[in-house]
Parts: structure tokens; sequence; C-alpha cells
């Protein structure tokens, strides 16, 4: 509720991700009383559906990557022979930035 509190009318709430937990049922009427707001849950499977549109996303991506706008860390490598502890690190959060599987 904190965040659609956040915003003027006519804004736009985009929950993506999942680090806090789902988000809680709410009264969809809330939106039309706050303001006219617009609240949406995008997924890149959607976005990403027809393979020319993923190409572009990927494109689009490498591009600022290699302009040095984004930079990707990688903060854990693991050889191949421990996959099994990559996932188990994954799964319990130990882990941040980008995991490398070294053969």
């Amino acid at each position: 509720m904190g965040s659609l509190d956040c915003l003027e009318p006519f804004g736009m709430l985009v929950v993506f991700g999942a680090s806090s937990g789902p988000v809680p049922p709410f009264d969809i009427n809330l939106l039309q009383s706050k303001g006219s707001l617009f609240l949406t849950r995008p997924t890149l499977n959607t976005y990403n559906a027809k393979r020319e549109a993923m190409v572009a996303s990927a494109n689009a991506l490498f591009d600022v990557v290699l302009a040095g706008k984004v930079k990707i860390e990688i903060n854990q490598r693991y050889a191949l022979k421990d996959a099994a502890q990559a996932h188990r690190d994954l799964e319990s959060r130990k882990t941040t930035g980008s995991t490398l599987l070294i053969p």
C-alpha cells in the first residue's frame, strides 16, 4: 500500500521480481480512489514471446553492456563439479550478482 501512496494521479506502479514475497490481494477500487492509478506485473516471457522481440531485447542489452552503461558483477565462481553447491547457495540467497560455473 505504501507504494500506491507514493504515486501521483495517473501514476503507474510496476511490480517486478518477488524478493519481498507475493503481493497481497487488495481492492482494485483503490486504484480509482487514489487518482486513476495503473498497476502492472510485466514478465519477460510476454514481452519476448516472439523470437524477433527476444533478439531485439538481447541486442539492446548487449549494446548497453558494451557501452559500459551496465556493469555485470560476477561475485561467485564455482567449479562445474561444485554445481550442486552453487545451486544450494543460490537457493539459500548466499549469492549476489552473477554466478559462474567454470568447466
